[in-house]
């Protein structure tokens, strides 16, 4: 049996006295894609901050890869393999697609760190991998444009090629879609299902087209509690998740 490579059990995350995540137990096989969905407020963002480090969990376990990473900061977590995008764009605007990969790529490793006060040549460009990102996210025409001015659907495939220069084993994704037109969100949803063979992906994602075309396994999330996980059919067809969160617009759109 295939080693899960994400196990949380039991997490909670309090902000005073308010719990916005309450006891999550999620389990994530290696190549899925594991979409997490749910109303807004639902604490979807607030559990992918305490399962990627961005904040530290008030209670339960994570587990990544075999290893106990509860009390792991976040740049621990990304040299274990963990990278991730977020809700709004996190870029260089005024550095080149390529200088922002190369930043990426560069940053994994914390020793490396110190190559910024040297010219970004030979080993420390970072070619190699920036080359093979660009390509993948087909950002070959402004790979030597400024960041700011690229389109927003350009902007959120680079967001995801930075996550992946990371060289991650599983790379979260926070509404990649969000805020894209419809010839963007197409090419993102393909660009999403093709890195299941070389990735882990786990997504939040409001676009239910998406959601059930590219999912593996859905967990669906309602006042910070797990209310129902299971396959794309089964979540379609949950009276639960239907009164709950995606009534009618569970056959597509956005809820």
């Amino acid at each position: 049996m295939t080693r899960p490579i994400l196990k949380a059990h039991g997490v909670v995350k309090r902000f005073g006295k308010f719990t916005a995540v309450q006891g999550v137990s999620l389990t994530v096989q290696p190549n899925t894609i594991h979409s997490v969905i749910g109303p807004n407020g639902a604490g979807k963002t607030t559990l992918f901050h305490t399962l990627t480090g961005t904040i530290p969990a008030t209670d339960g376990t994570i587990e990544f890869d075999g290893v106990d990473v509860t009390k792991l900061a976040d740049h621990q977590r990304v040299r274990l393999g963990i990278a991730r995008s977020f809700q709004v764009t996190s870029l260089f605007p005024t550095l080149s697609v390529r200088e922002n990969l190369r930043l990426a790529a560069q940053g994994v490793k914390r020793m490396s760190l110190a190559d910024s006060w040297f010219p970004p040549v030979g080993a420390r460009a970072q070619a190699e991998i920036v080359d093979q990102i660009v390509q993948r996210m087909g950002l070959g025409r402004v790979q030597h444009v400024a960041a700011g001015t690229l389109s927003h659907g350009q902007q959120r495939r680079l967001e995801v090629g930075m996550a992946l220069a990371a060289r991650p084993k599983a790379i979260f994704l926070d509404e990649p879609t969000s805020g894209m037109g419809v010839d963007d969100i197409d090419a993102m949803k393909t660009l999403i299902h093709g890195l299941r063979a070389d990735h882990t992906v786990v997504l939040i994602e409001h676009n239910m087209g998406i959601v059930m075309d590219i999912s593996d396994t859905i967990t669906v999330m309602q006042q910070g509690q797990v209310l129902v996980e299971g396959a794309p059919g089964t979540i379609r067809n949950d009276d639960r998740v239907r009164a709950a969160y995606l009534g009618n617009m569970i056959t597509g759109g956005r809820a």
